[in-house]
């Protein structure tokens, strides 16, 4: 029998996300070594495992030896350095456009958990979407190659995450390649986004809370409205932290950090994923730490590759639990129900 999504309540959960909560080191996040890949059939259907294990309870893992180098890493990470160095009258030229999921924004996300604007600017990279949207660089020409190393970066990210979504395809009785058809980037009906992330530095006399006591949130609690995230981040920069479902909505929530590592690759499970696995697979709230006030606040950068199915992929689970439902009108439907007239990006 199948049923309908019920947004309001995932919304009416959400709302309820914004409190400090606290931090347990009682549960850790687990590293599951790929070896770039190169596995037999047996190796494959351990990982297999693995991956399945860590999906259906925490809903976060990390990855190593997953095929991308520290070296290209970083060089991306310089990238994104040299894109937000650049003033504000450029950044304003490739602005994120009304109704789009691409381009440049500045604190203009407002989460449900907290009301507040996530302290943080973003670039998206949406393939079909970037007509307008990439800097000249012949007229900006200290990020000469942004455009080009992005796309390379964009494209090496995309088949890390279709390689782990084969594990899931299977575990979930499709086809290997079931989840890389509908993932198509010569598609003009692709949604994968690759995101570059710049947490801006405060100093402690900015970094108070306001009138309500909120502190100053880096990255409210949310989920993730895709099938999987995969978050790059680099040595030291911490904040991330992962909670449960089980956790989610009780009195007291118990927050689990997130180790930050520059070859170290952090994903998690999208609601689109947990939504076409019947909810066997959990998309768990996440969020970047509010900052300790009144103390300086470094600088964070951080990069999400969302894998979210072309708009004509139908969502249907093995079971049929729910009915089913484009991959674009799920996200149209999540996008309304969270941020209504808002032009905040999920």
């Amino acid at each position: 029998m199948t049923q309908t999504s019920a947004p309001n309540a995932e919304l009416d959960l959400e709302s309820r996300m914004g409190g400090i909560g606290t931090e347990t080191t009682d549960r850790a996040v687990p590293v599951i070594d790929v070896n770039n890949w190169d596995l037999t059939d047996d190796q494959w259907a351990a990982k297999a495992e693995e991956f399945w294990d860590a999906a259906t309870t925490i809903g976060f893992f990390q990855l190593k030896n997953f095929g991308i180098t520290r070296d290209e890493i970083e060089a991306q990470f310089s990238q994104a350095e040299r894109f937000f160095a650049l003033p504000e009258d450029i950044l304003a030229t490739v602005q994120k456009p009304k109704g789009k999921n691409v381009g440049f924004e500045y604190r203009t996300q407002v989460r449900p958990s907290t009301g507040t604007p996530d302290e943080k600017e973003s670039y998206q990279i949406t393939r079909p979407l970037m007509d307008g949207l990439w800097l000249d660089e012949e007229a900006v020409p200290s990020i000469a190659g942004f455009r080009d190393a992005s796309l390379d970066f964009e494209s090496k990210a995309h088949d890390v995450a279709m390689r782990v979504l084969e594990f899931f395809a299977v575990k979930l009785g499709f086809e290997r390649d079931y989840f890389t058809k509908v993932h198509d980037p010569a598609s003009p009906e692709h949604q994968c986004t690759l995101r570059m992330i710049h947490y801006m530095a405060m100093d402690a006399g900015h970094n108070v809370p306001d009138a309500d006591g909120q502190p100053i949130w880096r990255a409210g609690a949310h989920t993730d409205f895709n099938l999987l995230t995969l978050l790059f981040q680099t040595d030291g920069q911490s904040g991330l932290q992962v909670m449960p479902g089980a956790d989610a909505g009780q009195d007291v929530q118990a927050w689990t950090p997130v180790p930050a590592f520059t070859d170290i690759l952090t994903c998690n499970i999208g609601d689109m994923l947990m939504r076409w696995s019947d909810d066997r697979l959990k998309s768990n709230f996440h969020r970047v730490k509010a900052a300790d006030t009144g103390v300086d606040i470094p600088e964070r950068y951080s990069m999400p590759y969302f894998a979210q199915a072309d708009r004509s992929a139908v969502i249907q689970g093995p079971e049929h639990r729910y009915e089913p439902m484009t991959a674009g009108d799920y996200l149209d439907m999540r996008i309304r129900a969270n941020f209504g007239a808002s032009e905040s990006k999920k």
